[in-house]
C-alpha cells in the first residue's frame, strides 16, 4: 500500500530551499555553526584574510603564501602559551579556499592545531582547501552570514594583500570598528606589507578630505614580518580574552 502522507514541512526541500523560506536558510547559517563552535569550545580566533590567487607558485607575490603559513604556525603554537595565562586557547580562521587561506590553514595545521574554515559557494576560485580541520569546515550560501561568523570570535585580524574580496572584509572591520557596532573595540588589525597597503590605499588621503579622522588611522597597524606581527599581537590576545564577556558583537534594536 502505498504511502499517501503529506510531507512534514521541514523534510521538504523544495520548500527548504524556495524564496519563503530564505529566513529558515539564514537561520540555520547562524545556528548551525554556533552549535558547532559551541560543542567544541571555540570562542577566540585569529581571522587572516588575503588573496585567493596567491599560491607558492605567483612568482614575487609567493612570498605572501610563505609568511601567512610561517605566521599562522606561530600564532598556533602560542595557543597553549595563551590558554594557560588567559583559560582559553585560541584558533585559526580563514574563509577555507586558496591562496592567503590555505597558506594559513596549512601552518596552523603544521602546528597540529585545530583549523577553521568559513566557505562560501562562488563560481570561481573556492572550494575548500585541504589543511581545514574536517569537524570545523563550513559551506556558506550568504555572505553576510559568513561575515559575522569571521568577527563574532574574533580577537585579531590580519589581512594580507588582494583584492575586491579582501578590501571588502577589511573595510567591513574598520566601518564597524569605526562605528562602535563591535564591542571588540581595541581588536587588533594587522595590515602585511605596508609599501602594498600605502600604494594601493590612500588612507592619509582620506584624512586629507576630511572622510574620516586623523584618529581611525589608529584602526589598524601595519606589520613587515612574523617576528614584528608576533610581538604587537601577543600581548593584546591575551588581554582581550582577559576581559572578554560573553557578549561579543552589538546590534542596534
Amino acid at each position: 500500500m502505498p504511502d499517501d502522507k503529506p510531507i512534514r514541512a521541514f523534510d521538504n526541500r523544495q520548500f527548504l530551499h524556495s524564496r519563503e523560506a530564505r529566513v529558515i536558510r539564514i537561520m540555520s547559517e547562524y545556528i548551525e555553526p554556533e552549535k558547532r563552535f559551541t560543542e567544541m569550545g571555540i570562542r577566540h580566533t585569529v581571522v587572516f584574510f588575503g588573496s585567493a590567487r596567491i599560491d607558492p607558485d605567483s612568482g614575487p607575490m609567493s612570498r605572501y603564501y610563505d609568511t601567512a603559513a610561517e605566521f599562522a604556525f606561530e600564532l598556533a603554537s602560542l595557543s597553549k602559551e595563551i590558554e594557560n595565562e588567559t583559560g582559553s586557547p585560541i584558533y585559526i580562521c580563514t574563509g577555507g579556499g586558496p591562496g592567503i587561506m590555505e597558506a594559513a590553514n596549512m601552518g596552523a595545521k603544521r602546528a597540529g592545531a585545530l583549523t577553521i574554515g568559513l566557505n562560501i559557494e562562488l563560481p570561481f576560485e573556492q572550494s575548500p582547501n585541504k589543511y581545514i580541520s574536517p569537524e570545523v569546515s563550513f559551506q556558506f550560501h550568504y555572505f553576510f552570514m559568513r561575515k559575522l561568523w569571521f568577527l563574532y570570535q574574533a580577537k585579531a585580524v590580519i589581512v594580507f594583500p588582494g583584492g575586491f574580496g579582501t578590501m571588502d572584509e577589511l573595510f567591513e572591520v574598520l566601518t564597524l570598528v569605526q562605528t562602535r557596532k563591535l564591542e571588540k573595540m581595541d581588536i587588533p588589525i594587522l595590515l602585511v606589507d605596508e609599501e602594498f597597503w600605502r600604494e594601493t590605499i590612500n588612507f592619509d588621503g582620506l584624512v586629507k578630505h576630511g572622510f574620516i579622522s586623523p584618529e581611525d588611522l589608529e584602526l589598524f597597524h601595519y606589520c613587515s614580518d612574523v617576528k614584528e606581527g608576533i610581538a604587537f599581537l601577543r600581548p593584546r590576545l591575551v588581554e582581550l580574552i582577559r576581559n572578554m564577556r560573553p557578549a561579543i558583537m552589538k546590534f542596534p534594536l
